[in-house]
């Protein structure tokens, strides 16, 4: 152990936790301290490499910790207390587990002579957390304390989830020399590459296919280059999921759009006539509905994934590592008539989409809403996507350049997306960030909103203000129910954002809109724009 001299105070293992993650590369902290934390967040203070962002509730940290892993592929921590502070990072840290977001969190725990049950603030954190986790465990030993979280680190990184580590508030305060600390070695990321035979057999495939169709998922956002390599050299429409619209810009005359409930027409169609989808990175789900029966190749770095659907062939790998070598081996080929055809119907697609967004209509429509966007937010602007129809509007009206945008994919969760633009803004702090959402989902989390006052995080929040649940309006009319428990009493949003301290910019018109995005985007200061629109879809 370090020996201390008189005034001095021996390193902690909160300390050295801390210290690891800074020489890991992992600085940033959301969470909310507490009892069963205070040596942890001591050591935090203490840490001038590393940040603390001190949240309102927990649910937002983990969401923010969740969307930063999906906006820049690193690692940021949960650090919250006992108890109550970890059952509400729970939806949060659901939504990292499912969209296979790597998160670690850090949870404080009561004193180890109070174990048991009757200790204020005191839950069975290991057995609340196991669903959750590709690791989970409690550290009782300071000698151990290192070794458990590397463990962890690797563990969130190779399988891609959450690892979560409860620390007795008497064991982070216990002293502790590193120098006599066993690790383990943590790897910066992970890539898998396909086996020959695998290459083969899926270049097979797509040679002896007349009319594939390349279906790309989030999984191949980091290819992006090697997808339109591919379409390039087969000819070949690149139909997305949602989570990967973007991934090439709409404008691109090989992306045919998004496939599924809210995406294009001659995506649909595409893929109905193809005879082989190429699908990267992508996994089946129900909101992507591919035929039961369509022939695929799959490309996937989850094997967990392959097969889902049946296959002719698959490829484990990652996607940016595989496609450039099946790029290579397949044979060129020729589609004038396609190209032409794929052209024509994006015209037609982008010539209803203008005819939907309807300048004179008040309250002011969606469609209308999402072109003004499009034509206004920066081209590399990032963008946080709420749960919604919010986002049913963003992913079937917005035309993406080269901006980003992340989402809750398979949770589905509301409340994503102001969480997820405080993330998009500490990862990318010079880039226009916008958080599209819902009333609905803003006013779930919306006490965070001043925490991009108090971080001077410039982040514009676009609230569709229906004063309803538009969304569940619809399910209920497709389910036959008449609209029930789904409207909403709102404040003035705007004025919200004024006594929070930031700017608020009400728009009832739609010739204010315009207007209103671009000055808040001058601002370079956090600014909601509240506009009232109509929650009804069509008709």
């Amino acid at each position: 152990m370090t020996k201390t001299t008189p005034g001095e105070s021996a390193t902690t293992v909160a300390d050295v936790l801390i210290a690891e993650l800074e020489a890991w590369g992992i600085t940033l902290f959301f969470g909310i301290p507490g009892a069963s934390s205070l040596p942890l967040v001591e050591a935090v203070r203490k840490n001038r490499g590393v940040r603390y962002i001190v949240v309102r509730h927990e649910e937002t940290a983990a969401l923010a910790a969740s969307a930063y892993n999906k906006f820049t592929g690193k690692i940021a921590v949960c650090l919250t207390i006992a108890g109550p502070g970890a059952t509400n990072l729970a939806t949060g840290l659901y939504d990292a587990k499912e969209d296979r977001a790597s998160v670690l969190s850090i949870n404080g725990q009561v004193k180890m002579q109070y174990g048991g049950p009757g200790g204020i603030q005191e839950i069975d954190q290991d057995a609340f957390f196991r669903p959750i986790t590709v690791f989970n465990n409690t550290i009782v030993d300071p000698a151990m304390a290192i070794k458990l979280l590397t463990r962890a680190l690797r563990y969130a990184i190779v399988d891609r989830g959450v690892a979560q580590l409860s620390i007795p508030n008497d064991i982070q305060a216990a002293p502790l020399d590193p120098a006599h600390c066993e690790r383990e070695t943590c790897l910066p990321s992970v890539s898998v590459a396909p086996t020959d035979e695998a290459i083969r057999a899926v270049v097979e495939a797509i040679d002896g296919a007349r009319r594939p169709v390349i279906l790309a998922g989030f999984g191949a956002m980091n290819a992006a280059g090697a997808v339109l390599d591919l379409a390039e050299k087969l000819q070949a429409p690149v139909v997305t999921t949602l989570r990967a619209k973007g991934i090439l810009p709409d404008a691109n005359e090989w992306l045919a759009g998004v496939h599924g409930e809210l995406g294009t027409p001659h995506a649909l169609m595409l893929v109905l006539k193809s005879d082989l989808v190429i699908a990267c990175g992508m996994s089946f789900s129900g909101h992507t509905n591919i035929p039961p029966g369509k022939k695929a190749v799959q490309i996937d770095i989850d094997p967990t994934q392959l097969g889902k659907h049946p296959l002719v062939a698959a490829a484990w790998g990652d996607c940016a590592v595989a496609l450039p070598r099946i790029v290579e081996a397949v044979r060129p080929r020729e589609d004038e008539a396609g190209r032409k055809w794929l052209a024509d119907k994006k015209r037609e697609w982008s010539d209803r989409l203008d005819r939907e967004a309807d300048p004179e209509a008040v309250p002011i429509r969606p469609p209308y809403i999402m072109k003004i966007l499009s034509e206004t937010l920066p081209e590399d602007a990032l963008i946080s996507i709420d749960v919604g129809d919010n986002q049913w509007w963003f992913g079937r009206n917005f035309r993406m350049k080269r901006q980003r945008f992340a989402m809750s994919g398979y949770l589905g969760t509301m409340a994503f997306g102001l969480p997820g633009a405080i993330a998009a803004k500490l990862a990318y702090p010079d880039k226009t960030v916008v958080c599209i959402v819902g009333d609905g989902g803003f006013s779930m989390v919306m006490a965070d909103f001043i925490t991009t006052v108090k971080y001077d995080l410039p982040i514009i929040v676009v609230v569709l203000n229906n004063r309803e649940l538009a969304m569940i309006r619809e399910e209920q009319r497709e389910e036959g129910y008449p609209p029930y428990g789904i409207d909403l009493t709102n404040p003035d949003f705007a004025a919200y954002a004024e006594a929070c301290g930031a700017t608020g910019i009400r728009v009832t018109r739609p010739q204010e809109l315009e207007g209103a995005v671009r000055e808040a985007i001058s601002m370079n200061a956090p600014v909601i724009i509240d506009i009232e629109t109509d929650p009804k879809r069509f008709g």
